[in-house]
């Protein structure tokens, strides 16, 4: 029997995190094609879309390349467009959605672009599809996946007079696993704290600790690592067993193969339940980020795998180690904050020699050199950006006892 060809598929992440999200497809038997700024593309079949939706950690969402042609103008867009496979992803009269992207091109007028994709819907589709939104360029990511979230998202991107189509598999962003109901101030994204994680090789079998947790994501996120839980799965005894994906809805989807994917990640997932995994620590001085820490805890199932306490920094108490110090810490971007900002992290500094020798340090950090006053060296490990603001990853060892 002959098979299918290779679908072209397209992990998207934010800026820097793309050898992460190409090593994450590497270790789910998919080999990445080209890593671009802020994605990665490769190939496979309907599974392979389905695991890298279930399984990735790092991607912001997985689209489908439906269609890559040349439009100069819209007599050529519009005849390209009806050849588009649309009843691939949508049903006839079923909602859509575009956010289109012009950038160097002769068709510059994005929701003009959107007006004649939906109209291609139509003629492809036998009858007008239900358009919840035409977004334009500055359509913020955030914003537009709460405009009908039922609706098929395309992204249309016009880049030199080349339209690139690709439909959405994921639906709401892939940092929203479902367990952060409650945050604390400044909530750090899933797909970052799990970021940080693998960039700064912490391993599952050593300890590890987050002395300013907040809302508890890192924390979290180094359970579901440890439990090898798929960050897609519904935490038990939640109604659906795994997010709402955009696929799910899609015409002709074999239900019976994804449930068989799904059953393997629900079974790794008992299988992790019994071991033994190291001390996983967060704190924090703010006694409504502990709390809202715990909560998320519990609900993603991993409230018995983490240790979470309200505590100032300097009355942290680690576990035995040496393990890692993983932390999101504050980082100032308010006039007037420089001085008791230099006064914490010298006392991070402090702390981490006295109560953790031998530990590495990985820290999530904003321009204005703060990690010197630790009196640590640092390492640079990625560049990112964390709620608009330019972030980097640093790495450090704190020096043995004595040293």
């Amino acid at each position: 029997m002959p098979t299918s060809p290779p679908i072209a598929l397209y992990a998207s992440c934010a800026p820097g995190l793309e050898r992460l999200v190409a090593a994450e497809l590497a270790a789910l038997g998919v080999e990445a094609g080209a890593v671009e700024a802020g994605g990665v593309a490769f190939a496979g079949d309907e599974r392979a879309l389905w695991r890298a939706n279930l399984w990735l950690r790092t991607a912001s969402r997985v689209v489908v390349r439906a269609a890559s042609f040349r439009a100069t103008a819209f007599h050529e867009l519009e005849r390209s467009a009806r050849k588009v496979p649309w009843e691939r992803f949508v049903a006839p009269g079923g909602p859509v959605r575009f956010r289109v992207t012009c950038r160097k091109s002769r068709l510059y007028h994005s929701d003009a672009v959107a007006e004649r994709l939906a109209d291609a819907v139509r003629v492809r589709l036998g009858e007008p599809p239900a358009v919840a939104s035409a977004a334009g360029d500055e359509q913020d990511e955030e914003h537009e996946e709460q405009e009908g979230s039922d609706a098929q998202l395309f992204v249309v991107r016009l880049f030199h007079d080349r339209c690139t189509i690709s439909a959405d598999s994921s639906g709401a962003l892939l940092h929203r696993r479902g367990y952060r109901q409650a945050v604390a101030k400044a909530p750090l994204r899933e797909t970052l704290a799990a970021s940080m994680l693998l960039a700064s090789d912490w391993r599952s079998s050593v300890p590890l600790l987050d002395p300013f947790c907040g809302s508890g994501t890192i924390v979290i996120e180094a359970a579901l690592l440890a439990r090898n839980v798929a960050p897609g799965l519904a935490a038990p005894p939640d109604g659906e067993r795994t997010r709402r994906y955009a696929f799910l809805r899609w015409p002709g989807f074999d239900r019976n193969a994804w449930e068989a994917i799904v059953a393997d990640a629900e079974r790794l997932r008992e299988q992790a339940r019994g071991a033994t995994i190291p001390t996983i620590q967060g704190s924090d001085r703010d006694a409504g980020g502990t709390a809202a820490a715990v909560a998320n805890a519990r609900r993603a199932g991993v409230a018995d795998d983490v240790e979470i306490t309200t505590r100032p920094l300097s009355a942290v108490d680690p576990p035995s180690g040496p393990g890692w110090l993983v932390s999101n810490p504050p980082y100032g971007v308010r006039v007037g904050e420089s001085d008791r900002l230099r006064n914490l992290y010298a006392q991070l500094g402090k702390v981490a020699r006295r109560r953790c020798p031998g530990w590495s340090m990985a820290l999530l950090m904003a321009g204005g050199g703060l990690e010197r006053e630790t009196g640590l060296r640092f390492a640079e490990l990625l560049r990112t950006a964390n709620g608009g603001i330019p972030v980097r990853l640093l790495a450090a060892r704190v020096p043995e006892a004595g040293a």
